[in-house]
């Protein structure tokens, strides 16, 4: 169970006191409300007459169906509690992230995992802090399958784990809105930003493996598939190498002389092509 917070107890204190019911009852309830994300809560403890539902809105039910004045206190409590969650935290419930998941054929639905603010009401769990530190604290964490995020909106990073070290990139002026993983031949990882859907690996890798990236690579890791809705960091190929003996140099210099010859291709464009062939030697 999470372990309140100085400001956690407090408001419970509070709350406790306002209400006229225990710290404990008051406990069990902020954890529901937090469990819902805030907006709707399950509960089951005595001083509320057993188990019961809540949502944000006016809908409240306990066992005692004709007991007005219990629902009056459940709503009252609930309210104040979702309140005091979304004061307390990075980012309102309501801007909460939806991950997505993508079939083959291009059709979305709303995948397992949410981002969620993190709550100041809770101690955090040093275990559960797997970006590298000097990110300091997300805006919005939250997971899919086996593939975790951390969103840092003001830093303009974006750290990503598949179960081993966290690869981190730079978001650039993406406003990052949601996450999701194209299934196929391979598993990508996709993420909606106020220019639709991109891949992720459009974006630079500026951490990896516990350290800088000095110098970033032209192509940025993708994730391919390694078993049912799993996905691993591999490295994009570059999409050609450089020749490695003076023979392919020459036969790609009679191939490029061919071309010219056939006006496939212009001076300028022969002599940069022919330079840069040279230069590969």
């Amino acid at each position: 169970m999470p372990q309140l917070s100085p400001a956690g107890t407090q408001l419970v204190q509070e709350l406790s006191s306002r209400f006229g019911v225990s710290t404990d009852a008051v406990t069990h309830m902020l954890l529901a409300v937090h469990h819902g994300n805030g907006s709707m809560a399950q509960f089951n403890h005595p001083e509320f007459g057993g188990s019961g539902q809540w949502m944000w809105g006016g809908m409240t039910m306990v066992s005692d169906l004709f007991n007005h004045q219990l629902k009056s206190l459940v709503d009252g409590l609930c309210n104040d509690l979702s309140n005091a969650l979304a004061s307390h935290q990075s980012v309102p419930f309501s801007g909460s992230f939806q991950s997505q998941s993508q079939s083959g054929s291009g059709s979305q639905a709303q995948g397992a995992g949410q981002i969620a603010g993190r709550n100041s009401l809770f101690v955090p769990d040093p275990q559960s802090e797997w970006w590298p530190k000097h990110l300091g604290r997300p805006s919005a964490i939250g997971s899919q399958n086996n593939v975790r995020y951390a969103y840092f909106a003001d830093g303009r990073r974006l750290a990503v784990s598949t179960g081993g070290p966290a690869w981190v990139y730079d978001t650039q002026d993406h406003q990052i809105g949601g996450f999701g993983q194209q299934q196929g031949g391979g598993s990508s990882i996709t993420f909606t930003s106020q220019y639709g859907t991109v891949n992720l690996s459009s974006l630079p890798v500026v951490w990896r493996d516990g350290a800088t990236v000095q110098n970033r690579p032209s192509q940025a890791p993708v994730f391919v598939a390694t078993g049912a809705a799993a996905a691993q960091p591999v490295t994009q190929p570059a999409s050609s190498s450089p020749p490695e003996r003076a023979e392919d140099a020459i036969a790609l210099l009679e191939k490029l002389g061919q071309l010219k010859e056939k006006d496939y291709i212009t001076e300028e464009e022969y002599q940069a092509k022919k330079s840069d062939i040279l230069n590969r030697i």
